[in-house]
């Protein structure tokens, strides 16, 4: 997968890209990530890229030419002969969520674009954006953290990146659900014990129990997902079960 990046701070992308499993995918060549700096697209002696809004008020919003001069420089047609797909990060984009994920990684090349200030001009997002995508209902200063979970989530639908691919189908959100509850050693903590299930090496039961668990931390933790998902035989059964007990719990 490659991946490039533009913005007015590339410096905060190297401690990121350089450590944890980004860095070893990075170094292993499985993830290809380029960082682009936007002033360098400019063609004035100050570097600009910002101006006054027509219409007064607010504060500086990004000018056009040098986005439009950038992201067409870096967007051409790629090695596997298609050009960048390209990203905004903003707030009006659509939600980043699991599937969002997995149908950005299937493009294969992304240009991820990180404002900041009040924004880019529209003009912009009309000429040289293919969508925007938003990490939640919330504002910050610019896209690049933005940019930068989404690039880790990208990360885990490379294969090879993840060591263990069975972690990867077990994450949250991946058949709709919540993760089910981890433990590890020791088996008490402060009178709290591990569940015996998880002792006792039959994996048939094992799993089971994980399958149930997925579903009480969803149904407790996110009941809206649980329209959209992907149940099994038995997790549909224990959702019923939840879902008698809540009824019973209103009505005392």
């Amino acid at each position: 997968m490659r991946i490039a990046v533009l913005t007015i701070f590339p410096e905060l992308f190297e401690p990121f890209l350089s450590t944890s499993l980004v860095g070893r995918a990075r170094e292993r060549g499985l993830l290809e990530v380029a960082v682009h700096d936007l002033r360098d697209y400019t063609e004035d002696r100050h570097r600009s890229v910002d101006d006054e809004p027509y219409g007064g008020g607010g504060g500086m919003v990004m000018t056009a030419p040098p986005w439009l001069r950038a992201v067409r420089a870096l967007s051409g047609e790629g090695p596997a002969g298609r050009r960048s797909w390209r990203v905004l990060l903003s707030p009006q984009g659509r939600r980043l969520d699991e599937a969002k994920v997995r149908e950005l990684a299937g493009r294969g090349e992304l240009l991820l674009l990180c404002g900041r200030y009040e924004g880019i001009d529209e003009r912009v997002r009309r000429l040289a954006v293919d969508e925007e995508v938003s990490i939640g209902d919330y504002v910050l200063s610019g896209g690049e953290l933005p940019a930068m979970v989404l690039i880790e989530a990208l990360s885990r639908q490379v294969p090879g990146v993840v060591g263990l691919d069975k972690s990867v189908r077990e994450d949250s959100f991946r058949e709709g659900l919540l993760d089910h509850p981890h433990y590890t050693r020791p088996p008490e903590v402060e009178g709290s014990r591990v569940p015996d299930v998880l002792l006792s090496g039959d994996h048939a039961a094992i799993e089971s129990w994980r399958e149930r668990e997925a579903v009480r931390a969803t149904f407790e933790k996110r009941p809206d997902l649980l329209d959209a998902a992907e149940l099994t035989a038995e997790q549909e059964k224990e959702l019923e079960r939840l879902r008698a007990r809540e009824g019973v719990r209103e009505g005392m």
